[in-house]
This record gives structure tokens, C-alpha cells and sequence, in this order.
């Protein structure tokens, strides 16, 4: 039987989008949803986002990348992949660490959008006043 080659996993989050990310070693091919990394990210500005990790740590073309991603649009997705990515890399290597830390790749972004409240018409914006 031949063995597998190992498998590090890394899960990234940013507004509502969720990546499970599995990376190995290989040729530095990214897929993601089963699609091809620049079919299913066509911006430039976010395949760069998405590909910051691999760039910084020099391991763009000797790992490959698995991504499964649901929810959010296109800039949460990538930023969910890319976070997802830092994290499986740390896997991969510890001593890879201080390059992701530095970049800031390895810090969850928590910002999202604030909910609505009742008497108003959106967050923090109000319904005109009138004074007569």
C-alpha cells in the first residue's frame, strides 16, 4: 500500500465565511471549491490576499493547497482562506510563526457588520427629527 503524504489542517474565519484549509507537499497548486485557484478568485487584490501566507513563508510552490469555503462574499471568503492557510502552515511548521505573526495572518479579523436595532432605521443611523 503507498503511503499518503501528510495532510496539515487549518481553519480560517472572517464575517460569516468559513475555509477549511488542507495543505501538503506538492507543486503549489491551489484549489478551491474544486476550482481552480484563479477561476474562483478572478481579482488580482484577492489572490494576493489569499496568497500573502505562502509568499511571506516562501512556500508558495512546494505546498499545495485544498480549500473548502462557504458563506460571505468574495473579500470575506479571502480573507477567511487566507487566515485558514496561516494556521495550516503553522501546522506544517512551527518555526514559521514570527513571519506570519509580524504580517499579522495568524490574528482572526473579528470585525463585522453590527445588527440593526429596533426605532431606527439601520445600526446607528437615525429617523429624521422634525421639531414642528
Amino acid at each position: 500500500m503507498a503511503t499518503k503524504t501528510p495532510e496539515f489542517l487549518g481553519t480560517g474565519r472572517r464575517k460569516t465565511a468559513v475555509a477549511r484549509v488542507r495543505i501538503a507537499t506538492g507543486s503549489g497548486k491551489i484549489t478551491v471549491n474544486g476550482r481552480a485557484f484563479d477561476n474562483y478568485f478572478p481579482l488580482e487584490t484577492l489572490r494576493s490576499t489569499v496568497s500573502g501566507p505562502l509568499t511571506i513563508t516562501g512556500t508558495t510552490d512546494k505546498l499545495d493547497v485544498r480549500v473548502n469555503v462557504t458563506g460571505g462574499g468574495p473579500n470575506g471568503q479571502a480573507g477567511a482562506v487566507r487566515h485558514g492557510i496561516a494556521r495550516a502552515l503553522l501546522e506544517f511548521d512551527v518555526n514559521l510563526r514570527p513571519a506570519l505573526k509580524a504580517e499579522g495572518f495568524l490574528t482572526r479579523d473579528s470585525r463585522a457588520k453590527e445588527r440593526k436595532k429596533y426605532g431606527q432605521p439601520g445600526a446607528r443611523k437615525r429617523f429624521q427629527f422634525s421639531k414642528r
